[in-house]
């Protein structure tokens, strides 16, 4: 394999490696086949893997989703794609009344191992209905894992982990980091679900971030190092299982905590992490807690208005510029 790999050729590999190691893998949704993807995250599947597994569907998230809750349900591991994660929407009965409940109503008799994936996020001016960042849909349904990847390594040992789980998976690829690059994982990667990453040490304050947010934050954590403040930086890499215990490992060493997120301020996960601090970490706090979050409102067309509702390494730095000073 190549030194290097982008993002969206690391969607393509991780789920090739796990359709080499298990025959039960298959893959559908809208144009992964010949087309390789809307984003060429699918790339290669249909020339290695055959029509018997890689399945072009209909316009109908409603079937793919369907399709892939009655495989799972009978012995495969379907890895489903929707195309925007704003389409969830479209499947949301089987999302949130179906797929997460099937193992629970029928006392572990049944289990539904499915994957579905989806371009998430904004930053690229695809307006309000092709740019939302819907993790925080998703984190309001028991029974759902949640994975939101912010590297080409960690993409495909997450992805191994979501194919290997026995419950649903809901797979986040963040449109914003496609074109991103990094080095490829060894043969047998595999990332477990619900343990973040510490991926800067710091002393003086902890950013927690997901997916794009975690590149910005890296960003705002060296500019706010020419500043003499040293940002820790926490990827939590997946939202269920949370990984608390690293959040709160890194309190301890900077007494002050920073959210930042692209879900809209109103029902983020960031609130969800504060809240969890807020009760286990009150002891570890020497200021207030702030969270940096999407503007709650629809996402604008414009670039210009764009930057304005969604975080940016600005508002990562003045927040933090506050906190130290506290």
């Amino acid at each position: 394999m190549a030194d290097v790999i982008t993002y969206r050729e690391a969607v393509a590999e991780g789920i090739a490696r796990e359709m080499r190691r298990d025959a039960a893998v298959v893959c559908l949704g809208e144009d992964i086949g010949e087309a390789g993807g809307v984003f060429k995250t699918t790339v290669g599947l249909l020339k290695e893997f055959g029509p018997e597994r890689v399945w072009d569907t209909p316009i109908s998230e409603q079937a793919i989703v369907g399709a892939a809750m009655g495989a799972a349900m009978t012995g495969m591991r379907p890895v489903a794609e929707i195309m925007f994660s704003d389409f969830l929407a479209c499947c949301w009965d089987y999302l949130a009344n179906e797929i997460p409940k099937v193992r629970y109503m029928t006392g572990g008799q049944v289990t539904v191992p499915l994957v579905v994936r989806t371009a998430n996020g904004g930053g690229l001016g695809f307006g309000a209905q092709h740019s939302q960042a819907t993790e925080n849909w998703a984190l309001t349904v028991p029974g759902l894992k949640i994975a939101a990847p912010a590297t080409p390594a960690d993409v495909i040992g997450m992805m191994a982990a979501a194919i290997r789980s026995d419950d649903p998976v809901v797979f986040f690829e963040h449109k914003g980091l496609l074109a991103s690059k990094g080095a490829p994982p060894p043969a047998d990667h595999v990332v477990e679900l619900g343990r973040a990453a510490v991926v800067r040490e710091g002393a003086d304050v902890t950013l927690v971030a997901l997916a794009s947010m975690v590149p910005l934050a890296l960003e705002a954590a060296a500019r706010l190092a020419g500043e003499g403040v040293d940002a820790e930086v926490v990827d939590l890499r997946s939202l269920i299982p949370l990984d608390t215990a690293t959040v709160l490992a890194s309190l301890a060493k900077t007494s002050r905590l920073v959210t930042v997120e692209e879900n809209p301020y109103q029902g983020g996960w960031g609130a969800t992490v504060v809240s969890v601090v807020a009760d286990e970490g009150f002891d570890l706090l020497d200021a207030p807690v702030r969270r940096i979050a999407g503007e709650c409102v629809p996402l604008p067309f414009a670039d210009v208005l764009e930057e304005q509702v969604i975080p940016t390494t600005e508002k990562v730095v003045a927040a933090v510029r506050g906190l130290a000073a506290y």
